[in-house]
């Protein structure tokens, strides 16, 4: 059998020692992928049929982290072994039923450097080999979407479905079309650019009660600027649970909380004071905390608070309006639904410890994230649409505009 040429091997180069001596024996020349002596050899033997296809091409710079994997026609894979090249951690993964296939477990790093070594079999027992060393696409040249709501929840029927992109994005077409939201309801979604890298998809009106919500995302591969691909390629699917609206009047300190079109309580608020008004305009609660520090500060005021266990909080604006529990209220003040006096949140009776029965506890408790609360009557303008989950505050002809499919 001719000697292997293990000095062409330019592209393994001294990571070539980390294949098994098995599969570096079946090399001849400068391929990665070995298949036999294709001439039978001195020997006479037959080149097996079974041919190893690595997505991921030898030597490669800007491989998938999603689709990178082993295929093999005319045979079965017998073994595949990836690791991470240099440290030599293994990565797990899993072949098909019929052998025909392996991935990864869990979505490749990016930027990262690995190699794969597989062997298959064809029907006559004959081996075939086939191994690459690549590098995933980095983190300069790809682009990553954060994306609320998580998978698997259950939100109120005011949640937007919003990605933030990590990279500033110039064809937003190209990423636009790669994602696609459906209702169960039938309810026509679409997607809304806030800047180059916003973009949130709702429905006219909000979500029907109980409908399913499913975002696909296929960017993989797309390029969203010039030399920047994304990486993401998944399905997410969330809940809308029951329809809960709450409408806050500035003019009567009170918040109404209709359900399923029931008024289920009336409480007496605490809105913002003559100096800090509260947005008019419909809101939407994106987090909950049983307890947070809130320190005036943050939100580019003075030292006028700082106060750190404000009870059941829930944000409404990414600038720092919340909905909140408020134990310090009858220090020197009326009792609540008499006047403003925050700094333009709104405020609910509480208790400091964020333990025991009040307005505060009963509202957290009932209130899933993606509820609305509506604010009206305040002296403050509208909310910007895009400060928090907003985008309720545009009309559907202005929503649609914004839309670059």
């Amino acid at each position: 059998m001719t000697t292997p040429d293990i000095a062409a091997r330019r592209v393994l180069g001294a990571a070539a020692a980390l294949v098994v001596g098995a599969l570096t024996l079946t090399a001849c020349g400068g391929d990665a992928n070995a298949d036999g002596d294709a001439k039978g050899g001195s020997g006479g033997a037959k080149t097996s049929t079974a041919q190893i296809a690595i997505s991921a091409k030898d030597g490669s710079t800007g491989a998938s982290i999603n689709t990178t994997g082993v295929r093999v026609t005319d045979g079965r894979l017998a073994t595949v072994r990836m690791t991470v090249a240099g440290s030599g951690e293994e990565v797990p993964g899993a072949l098909a039923a019929d052998g025909r296939s392996w991935k990864p477990k869990d979505q490749l790093e990016r930027g990262t450097k690995y190699q794969i070594s597989a062997t298959a079999k064809d029907g006559q027992g004959r081996t075939s080999a086939a191994n690459s060393i690549f590098t995933t696409v980095s983190s300069d040249n790809s682009f990553i979407g954060t994306y609320t709501p998580d998978a698997g929840g259950t939100v109120g029927v005011g949640m937007p479905v919003s990605f933030t992109f990590d990279k500033a994005i110039s064809d937003r077409k190209a990423v636009q079309s790669h994602i696609t939201v459906s209702s169960s309801s039938g309810q026509q979604v679409v997607g809304h650019w806030f800047g180059a890298q916003r973009l949130d998809f709702r429905p006219q009106e909000y979500w029907k009660a109980g409908s399913k919500v499913t975002m696909k995302i296929d960017l993989d591969g797309v390029e969203g600027a010039n030399g920047v691909f994304g990486v993401q390629k998944k399905t997410v699917t969330f809940t809308v649970g029951r329809s809960q609206v709450s409408t806050v009047d500035v003019d009567t300190q009170t918040m109404t909380v209709v359900r399923d079109g029931q008024v289920l309580k009336s409480v007496p608020i605490s809105s913002g004071s003559p100096e800090h008004t509260t947005y008019n305009g419909q809101m939407v609660i994106s987090e909950k905390f049983v307890q947070t520090r809130m320190n005036s500060r943050t939100v580019g005021l003075g030292g006028e608070y700082d106060i750190p266990d404000v009870p059941h909080a829930m944000r409404l604006t990414q600038s720092g309006t919340f909905i909140h529990g408020n134990y310090w209220y009858n220090r020197g003040n009326p009792p609540f639904g008499r006047e403003g006096t925050s700094h333009g949140c709104v405020g609910l009776a509480d208790v400091q410890g964020a333990q025991g029965a009040s307005s505060a506890q009963w509202f957290y408790d009932n209130s899933l994230v993606g509820d609305v609360v509506v604010v009206k009557n305040s002296p403050d303008k509208t909310v910007a649409p895009d400060n928090g989950l907003n985008g309720w505050n545009l009309s559907w002809s202005e929503w649609q505009a914004g839309s670059a499919v």
